[in-house]
Order: structure tokens, then C-alpha cells, then sequence
């Protein structure tokens, strides 16, 4: 009895358990009856099935990112630029969704990801390569954006942002395109260099000129100076020579033999009556 009582009791729990689902917040939920959709529009909460008959598929209602390979698009200037994007989705009609793409959420990516690129070649198509870069890059955004998600209504799915995360020149271009940039950067710089050598020689000479006329100007002034100081001794030595001419030319015999005798080797050849010494043999001169 007590073991029928067990028995029955597991058999209760398999029958509860088979005949109950959890749809938890994060989650869209389908019933089927026999491979038929019979619900779709479940609550979060616990919720009941026929066993055996009826089953339920669920789905994350979470916002999803899906990450697109690179890929090449012409600009208006049939121009090749490489784009790096991504996507952020969520399943807005469950219904729709799994009725589009089976169920799989890797389907309806892939499905997803021709509608951004048709869109995206479309809006590249209508560009140069310097508006999709810098100028329009973010309407190029909203745009498809906005036409990713009205095609996304067909999967059930909507399409949140649609982001580009970089856009490249092909490898091959991006060569060429260096080394134009480098020529014309050594062009510049040549150019610069040039320009300021030539400037280098005009300061140089300008410098060199303006240094000769000041050494002449200098040159002149001194000379002046020198003038104007020589005349001024010769007018002093007058004037000394004038009031006392015996001791002027003490004074001057004085000067004389003092330059003259700057080293005990210097020999002075003269005659013994020479005027030179004459302060010698008589100190007054006479």
C-alpha cells in the first residue's frame, strides 16, 4: 500500500512537471500543439501544457549584438573603403521571428546582416570617401538605422543602433595613398627648408653689412676722438712749453730715456756730445 501510495506520487510530480513551464522575464515564449503555433503572448510566471501534445520553445527578448565581418563598398567616387560595423537587436513579434528564420537565432543574424549592408552600400554609393569618414558619418548611422529596422520588421526583429566602428582604405590603396602623403610631406619640408636657407643668407648678409658699417662708423669716431684728444695734448704741451721750456724739456728728456732704456740690454750708439744726454753731463741741460 505504501509503495503504491510512492507510485503514486512520483507519478503525480512526472505528470505536474510535464505539464507545467517557466517563462522567466528575459524570455519570449511559444506553444505549439502538434507542430502548430497555438500561443505566443505568455507573462512571466508559471504556466500549463498538455503533455506529450503541446510544447514549448523559448526565446531571449535581451538586447543582442551582432558583429559584422569587414566588408568593401564603393563611395560616390567609385572609390573601395573597408567597414567594420556592428548591430544591436532585440526580438520585438516572437512570432514573426521564429516564422522567418526557424527559430535560430544565428539565421536571423545572418539575415539581418544583408539588410545593414544592402543598406550600408546604398548610403556609401551616395558619398565620397571624405563625408563617409568625417562630414556624414553619423547620419550614415541614423539613416540605416532607420531602414535596417523597417526591414528587420519582416524577421520580427527591431534594430536598435547600427554603429560603424571603423571605415579603411583596402591595404593595396592605403599603400599608395601613404606614399603620396610622404612625397608631398617631403615636399613641404624641402619647400621649408628652402625658404629658410634663403632667409639664413639674407639675415647673414644684412648682418654682415649692418657689422661693416659700424666697425666703420666705430672706425671713424675713434679716429675722431683720437684727433681731437691729439690735438688737445699738442695744445697742452704748448701751453707747458710756453710757461717753463727748460723744465718741458726736462720733461720730455725724462719720457725719452725712460722708453728708451726698458731693458739693461738695450745699447743706444751715439756721439758722447749728443743732445740726448745732455741732462747727463749737466743737470741743467746747458
Amino acid at each position: 500500500m505504501a509503495a503504491r501510495i510512492v507510485l503514486f506520487g512520483v507519478a503525480a510530480l512526472v505528470l505536474v512537471f510535464l505539464s507545467t513551464f517557466r517563462v522567466y522575464e528575459y524570455e519570449h515564449a511559444i506553444l505549439f500543439q502538434l507542430g502548430k503555433i497555438q500561443h505566443a503572448d505568455y507573462q512571466p510566471g508559471l504556466h500549463l501544457k498538455i503533455p506529450f501534445v503541446q510544447n514549448v520553445r523559448t526565446f531571449d527578448k535581451r538586447l543582442q549584438t551582432l558583429d559584422a565581418e569587414k566588408q568593401r563598398f564603393l563611395t560616390g567616387e567609385k572609390k573601395d573603403v573597408e567597414v567594420d560595423s556592428f548591430a544591436r537587436w532585440k526580438i520585438q513579434d516572437v512570432v514573426q521571428f521564429y516564422k522567418a528564420t526557424g527559430g535560430d537565432p544565428r539565421r536571423g543574424g545572418l539575415l539581418l546582416y544583408q539588410k545593414i549592408n544592402d543598406s550600408l552600400r546604398s548610403e556609401f554609393g551616395k558619398r565620397t570617401v571624405k563625408e563617409v569618414v568625417s562630414g556624414e558619418r553619423g547620419a550614415i548611422m541614423e539613416i540605416v538605422t532607420r531602414t535596417a529596422n523597417e526591414r528587420g520588421r519582416d524577421l520580427g526583429m527591431e534594430i536598435i543602433d547600427v554603429r560603424l566602428k571603423r571605415i579603411d582604405l583596402p591595404k593595396e590603396v592605403s599603400g599608395n595613398v601613404y606614399e603620396r602623403m610622404r612625397s608631398e610631406r617631403a615636399r613641404v619640408a624641402r619647400e621649408f627648408r628652402a625658404r629658410g636657407e634663403k632667409e639664413a643668407i639674407t639675415i647673414t648678409a644684412d648682418a654682415d653689412r649692418q657689422r661693416t658699417i659700424i666697425s666703420a662708423e666705430a672706425y671713424r669716431d675713434s679716429e675722431e676722438l683720437r684727433g681731437a684728444g691729439d690735438a688737445r695734448a699738442a695744445e697742452i704741451y704748448a701751453k707747458a712749453y710756453n710757461r717753463d721750456p727748460e723744465f718741458y724739456d726736462f720733461y720730455r728728456s725724462l719720457n725719452a730715456y725712460k722708453s728708451s732704456f726698458t731693458s739693461k740690454k738695450n745699447v743706444l750708439l751715439l756721439e758722447p756730445d749728443s743732445d740726448f744726454f745732455k741732462f747727463f753731463r749737466n743737470p741743467g741741460g746747458e
